[in-house]
């Protein structure tokens, strides 16, 4: 399996740390109630409200994602750039996460269109 494939591992598991890292600020002010999870989502605050947001931005760009690795690989672009690539928004998602949690709006949206660079680059190298 390459590294690109890998890397779809990865995203498709970042909304769920991101959840992860919402429900455990939630928690440890004691606001979980996890019979309940989505209750309240709309009154959320500070670290458990941007990781909501973060988690609901990397639902949004997964599919977008995939679609570019894949058509990639289809494709037959060379495998060494569609690694890097993919190790570049990878490493982009985590860093926007970051921004996002810390509440860096302006880093956070240049992070953001470097990863959207990436999935248009994905395609750029298939033509």
């Amino acid at each position: 399996m390459t590294i690109a494939f890998w890397t779809l591992l990865a995203a498709i598991v970042f909304p769920w740390v991101m959840a992860f890292i919402k429900k455990s600020a939630l928690a440890s002010n004691g606001n979980y109630n996890n019979s309940r999870p989505r209750a309240g989502l709309e009154n959320l605050q500070g670290v458990s409200q941007r990781a909501l947001w973060a988690e609901k931005n990397s639902f949004e760009i997964l599919p977008a994602y995939i679609a570019a690795i894949i058509v990639a690989h289809v494709a037959g672009a060379a495998q060494s750039y569609i690694d890097l690539i993919a190790l570049l928004f990878i490493a982009s998602r985590a860093l926007y996460a970051l921004c996002y949690l810390m509440d860096w709006a302006t880093l956070r949206s240049i992070v953001w269109t470097l990863g959207l660079v990436c999935i248009i680059g994905l395609f750029v190298i298939s033509a």
